[in-house]
């Protein structure tokens, strides 16, 4: 019975794991989609800065920070239950929905300004999840930094298009 409790505990963890990387790429995915028209007309008229990668880097690092949450999340989940633990999950799902959201602002709604705002929100939230993360699973919360380091390029990039685009 001991292997068989072993096996379904195993099962249940690569589950876990599965469904927080597969429900994360579905929101960004969610996300690129609501905002696909407003991210063509952004590419077609908008002055971008110095440094500004091609628009097929994108997809292809969020696909991969995505994934990175994802694995992150789960690691969380899996912790012995804690406050830390807690609060680290609540960060998480705080930060995926401001996430959500920053695309519709920037490209949907072309406020600018106020998406550069609302991403300084979404760097300070993940950076104080990669803090409460490290507490319950410091290798979780290393795989965020990537993500971190990415959404201040982004912020780079977001304020440099709001100041030529005013």
């Amino acid at each position: 019975m001991q292997l068989g409790d072993a096996a379904m505990k195993n099962r249940n963890k690569v589950n876990t794991y599965l469904f927080l990387i597969i429900a994360t790429e579905v929101i960004g995915f969610l996300s690129g989609l609501l905002s696909r028209d407003g991210t063509e007309i952004f590419g077609q008229l908008a002055a971008q800065p110095p440094l500004s990668p091609p628009a097929w880097v994108f997809p292809v690092v969020w696909t991969i920070l995505y994934a990175l949450m994802g694995i992150g999340a789960a690691m969380i989940y899996l912790s012995s239950p804690s406050p830390e633990r807690h609060l680290g999950l609540n960060l998480y799902i705080t930060q995926l929905a401001v996430n959500f959201f920053w695309s519709l602002i920037f490209f949907n709604a072309q406020a600018y300004g106020f998406a550069f705002l609302w991403l300084l929100l979404l760097w300070t939230l993940v950076l104080w999840m990669i803090l409460v993360w490290n507490r319950v699973n410091p290798t979780a919360a290393k795989l965020q930094i990537p993500y971190l380091l990415w959404l201040t390029f982004a912020a780079y990039l977001n304020f440099g298009v709001w100041q030529l685009n005013k």
